[in-house]
């Protein structure tokens, strides 16, 4: 069994963001995990960069056809993603953190619509999007606000710019459709509404709601490492 995490928009560097997770599975449960490297926000080449949303689910599927079965972690718009990605004959278990499960023809932009406090951003002009209007202490304040002093730092320097197709793309496919499926609600989120994610979270197979910010997998990874475990149980 493989644990694949895909991150979330306009940050890079999943690997960083999923590692005290990953840490804590390896040594409760001796699985490794990995983050899934997203073209989108220029993690692998200019070139692919440009590709957006697409770029990033054809990633994600050249990951899982490399394994025989594989848990998939989806955080924010990493849920979207998976949704682009498909139905793939690997994925044993989807896991969302705070995520979208969307319809067919809805893109991030579509999704975000609605909130009525969306995070901020702005266009760059080159085929690129940027979080707008933060430094380290409002960004902490919003999305880390639970984390600790170092980790509300080393996540700053990790946001970055990301191809506008990545937020514009109407999604193709629907990948959550037919899978098993948990959900984490985040009740103390302040990047992502409690509607909208209860909203997506009453289209996956299960929910649980933590009482964390944005990130579970940084302020309490414990909590997350738990309903992985669960996961691997049942598998």
């Amino acid at each position: 069994m493989e644990l694949i995490f895909v991150h979330g928009a306009l940050v890079r560097g999943g690997q960083w963001w999923w590692q005290r997770t990953a840490d804590l599975l390896l040594e409760r449960t001796g699985i490794r995990s990995r983050a899934l490297a997203l073209p989108s926000t220029g993690e692998t080449s200019p070139e692919e960069q440009a590709g957006g949303l697409g770029a990033d689910a054809a990633a994600l599927r050249r990951e899982l056809d490399r394994v025989d079965s594989a848990i998939v972690v989806g955080h924010s718009y990493g849920g979207t993603v998976i949704a682009e990605a498909g139905q793939h004959p690997a994925v044993r278990h989807l896991l969302y953190v705070s995520s979208y499960l969307p319809d067919v023809g809805q893109s991030q932009a579509a999704i975000m619509d609605g909130e009525s406090d969306p995070v901020s951003i702005a266009d760059n002009g080159d085929g690129t999007l940027s979080a707008s209007g933060y430094d380290v202490a409002s960004f902490a304040a919003r999305f880390l606000q639970d984390a600790d002093a170092e980790a509300q730092q080393q996540g700053w320097e990790r946001v970055t710019a990301q191809a506008a197709g990545a937020f514009m793309t109407p999604t193709t496919a629907a990948g959550w459709q037919g899978v098993d499926s948990t959900y984490i609600v985040c009740g103390r989120d302040r990047s992502t509404s409690l509607e909208l994610q209860r909203f997506h979270a009453a289209r996956a197979t299960r929910a649980v709601e933590l009482p964390t910010g944005h990130h579970p997998f940084i302020s309490r990874p414990d909590l997350v490492a738990l309903q992985i475990e669960a996961l691997l149980q049942k598998a």
